[in-house]
């Protein structure tokens, strides 16, 4: 009962990270009530651009980007304003997200930091700048896609979960800045669903291998190869329980941009009201605990189990 009028129903919305997962998943559903949608797409030959062509409207609009380079973000920028100018621009969902990295912070290369805050962080914060002007005309809507993993420290997540940290903070920034402009900001915290090359085995297996032989000799050998084996091992295992049905996501999103009184945060997902409980009134111990049982729980490293030591021992 809190949506607007269906007089918005040639609202046009602006998704970013369509080629997959919730971005795909939304994109249809937008397109299937009726508004106008700008799409934006890593690869517009891949897979999920082409079901995006064959699933939706011709009113969709797919427009190739990549968060890292500036120039992709402003030629879809000059696109949408083109097309939006008289109208403004009702909704911006930033969805893209990027990570290929699971390890201890110590093991994960810097570049990969550097990496998740040009995508998750810095594509997200030019895109929704070079569209504020169309947003704050429209008095519109941004809804981003965050992760609990910015809020809580999952183990081997920090370069992922560092950067949607300063991505939520963001968020939260721009709430309170355009309200007085009535743009309205949400932040989407989903649980674990399956997206994209997040439940491929393959692909992680690879990244591991890649992680091993990138590492320097003193660390490899402080941590010991099995140890990077056996994180990788547990996440594998953690991704058999993801969530395939991604509609708890796209109605949370829909939500973000029709509700009248939208959320300031959506928790879509299994557990979550659970973990957020732990972190904000048990001790950090406890909570540290659970997301090891919940999420990875690595062994000890190399060179502290006892086995090592006697072997040193015995040189």
């Amino acid at each position: 009962g809190r949506r607007l009028s269906l007089a918005t129903a040639g609202l046009l919305l602006a998704l970013a990270g369509c080629d997959s997962g919730f971005g795909q998943a939304t994109a249809r559903h937008l397109d299937a009530m009726g508004f106008q949608v700008f799409a934006s797409v890593l690869d517009p030959q891949g897979p999920g651009a082409k079901e995006l062509r064959r699933s939706c409207s011709p009113r969709l609009t797919l427009l190739q980007m990549d968060l890292t380079k500036p120039e992709d973000i402003q030629r879809v920028l000059q696109h949408i304003q083109a097309h939006t100018n008289s109208t403004g621009l009702w909704g911006l969902v930033n969805n893209a997200g990027f990570n290929d990295t699971i390890a201890d912070a110590e093991l994960s290369p810097l570049g990969k930091f550097r990496t998740c805050m040009e995508v998750n962080f810095f594509g997200s914060l030019e895109l929704t700048k070079g569209l504020l002007p169309l947003l704050r005309s429209a008095g519109g809507r941004i809804v981003t896609v965050s992760s609990p993993a910015g809020d809580l420290p999952f183990p081997c997540l920090a370069a992922y979960g560092a950067s949607k940290a300063a991505l939520s903070l963001l968020m939260d920034t721009f709430r309170s800045e355009l309200q007085p402009w009535g743009v309205k900001v949400s932040l989407v915290l989903p649980g674990y669903y399956k997206t994209g090359t997040t439940c491929d085995p393959a692909f992680w297996n690879l990244q591991k291998q890649r992680l091993v032989a990138s590492l320097p000799r003193e660390l490899l050998q402080a941590y010991g190869e099995d140890y990077v084996e056996e994180i990788n091992r547990q996440f594998i295992q953690f991704m058999k329980v993801a969530v395939e049905d991604l509609s708890a996501v796209v109605n949370s999103i829909t939500d973000g941009l029709l509700a009248a009184n939208p959320a300031v945060r959506y928790y879509p997902g299994q557990g979550l009201g659970l973990m957020y409980f732990i972190h904000r009134y048990l001790p950090y111990f406890v909570r540290d605990l659970f997301l090891k049982g919940f999420f990875i729980n690595p062994k000890l490293p190399r060179a502290l189990r006892r086995e090592h030591h006697d072997d040193a021992k015995k040189a």
